[in-house]
């Protein structure tokens, strides 16, 4: 099957799978579905994923949601930076989502990392997703 935005199929079948309440979700794996992860795991918003390569070379990632009391951890995930239209900011010019309280995710020179870790380490670059 071929897409044209892996990153914003991946965030739709989080945002469906927990709608529905579901305490996993699988996604077809990338390098940057995986780094997306990394950071959404690092900030508390999944429990974890794992990957599994398949015989035919390729892989799927097993997401696991978070919950708290019933309800979701993340609230609110949209796709900011779509295929149509890229998003870029400098690091004075980043985002802050609801005053601080929910992240954006960038793809930078130095790697995909939040809001928080661009401005520590200077740098800004395209503005992938926003979760609250």
């Amino acid at each position: 099957m071929n897409l044209t935005d892996p990153l914003g199929d991946m965030l739709t079948r989080i945002r469906n799978a927990q709608m529905r309440k579901r305490s996993s979700v699988q996604s077809p794996g990338s390098k940057l579905r995986t780094n997306v992860l990394d950071v959404l795991k690092a900030e508390g918003y999944i429990r974890g994923y794992t990957v599994t390569t398949h015989d035919n070379g390729r892989s799927e990632i097993d997401i696991e949601l978070k919950y708290y009391d019933g309800t979701p951890v993340i609230r609110e995930i949209k796709r900011v930076s779509k295929p149509g239209r890229r998003v870029y900011s400098s690091v004075t010019t980043l985002p802050r989502v609801r005053d601080g309280l929910g992240i954006s995710i960038l793809s930078t020179s130095k790697g995909v990392m939040s809001e928080h870790q661009a401005r520590d380490e200077n740098v800004g670059g395209e503005v992938l997703c926003q979760i609250f």
